[in-house]
């Protein structure tokens, strides 16, 4: 048995990619950033904060749900698999991408909610996810 499982929780770093195959499926990409804090070891040794950069795919529902709603900045919980692939570049050299393919997808970003007034309203509870998942989907993936 093996388990290929990724939880992320980080920052979109820009606007979602979203592009439609000839089938009219829909792929979403966009790179989101995790960070580990800096902080002091009891000998006083400095370790810096350190950022990672995920490259997220997500498609059908979530893909239209990210075009739709992700943001540069908002706060998302990816839960996913890893999945490399490569390709060789202009000089003919083989370069390696490693993505993450979304299976499930949380909103952390609270969102104003629009009044019939014009007034915005943030939502009660900070706390409040929209949670969408891939398991949704009637088709296979196209891989």
């Amino acid at each position: 048995m093996s388990l290929n499982k990724v939880q992320l929780i980080g920052n979109v770093g820009k606007d979602p990619d979203v592009r439609y195959l000839d089938s009219g499926v829909a792929v979403a990409t966009f790179p989101l950033a995790t960070t580990d804090r800096a902080y002091t070891l009891a000998n006083g040794t400095q370790v810096p904060e350190r950022t990672e950069w995920h490259n997220i795919v997500l498609w059908r529902g979530l893909a239209e749900t990210a075009e739709k709603y992700v943001r540069k900045g908002d706060k998302l919980y990816i839960e996913g698999k890893i999945r490399t692939r490569s390709y060789d570049d202009q000089n003919g050299i083989k370069r390696y991408v490693v993505e993450i393919f979304g299976d499930n997808m949380e909103m952390l970003t609270p969102r104003a909610v629009q009044q019939p007034a014009g007034q915005v309203q943030q939502p009660a509870a900070a706390s409040q996810t929209a949670s969408v998942s891939a398991e949704s989907a009637s088709d296979d993936l196209p891989f």
